[in-house]
């Protein structure tokens, strides 16, 4: 988005990023964690008092990965599993995330929870503590989503009814387009 950090843009009413937090606060997790990296300070601020844990990603600019191993590292050794999810996807609600933690199970081989609308998956993903270890083995700009291709008997996919799964917003047009959808509803 050039000189704007998305995470900090105002989407009705609040950052981008709270959108995001809010509804992970709202469903049944033990807690929330926060990766920052550039402009920690201003993601913080953004956020207010809002009761989450955060984890700064010294490495941001090395890509992804690196936020997503700085997140997997600093989860207590106890967590059974940890919901993956994007800064930038406003339209994911706390429903949505309750569908995923509540197909986890991993004794009954459902380790890795990933949502789906229309057969297509999406974004968040629940990940079964079993796999923490080879996210850390990940570099660059990628996610996680070969190691869902790697261990595609542990998956299991939740409808969720919702293309919100699939909505980033990762450009300036992006998110003048939601910004205008918001206003011409409100």
């Amino acid at each position: 988005m050039g000189e704007i950090n998305k995470l900090t843009a105002e989407l009705d009413s609040k950052a981008l990023v709270a959108h995001v937090v809010d509804a992970a606060l709202a469903a049944a997790t033990d807690r929330v964690l926060v990766v920052t990296g550039h402009q920690d300070r201003e993601i913080r601020e953004a956020l207010g008092a809002r009761q989450v844990v955060y984890v700064h990603n010294a490495a941001f600019a090395e890509g992804l990965s690196t936020s997503l191993k700085a997140g997997i590292a600093a989860l207590p050794a106890s967590m059974d599993g940890a919901l993956i999810a994007l800064g930038d996807m406003p339209d994911v609600t706390p429903g949505m995330l309750d569908k995923l933690i509540a197909a986890f199970d991993p004794e009954e081989g459902r380790e890795i929870i990933v949502p789906v609308a229309q057969g297509k998956p999406g974004n968040p993903v629940l990940w079964g503590a079993a796999y923490f270890a080879d996210m850390q083995t990940l570099t660059g700009d990628q996610g996680a989503k070969r190691l869902i291709a790697e261990h595609s008997d542990k998956v299991c996919e939740v409808e969720v009814g919702s293309d919100a799964i699939f909505r980033d917003l990762d450009t300036a047009d992006a998110l003048a387009a939601r910004q205008a959808k918001g206003a011409s509803t409100s």
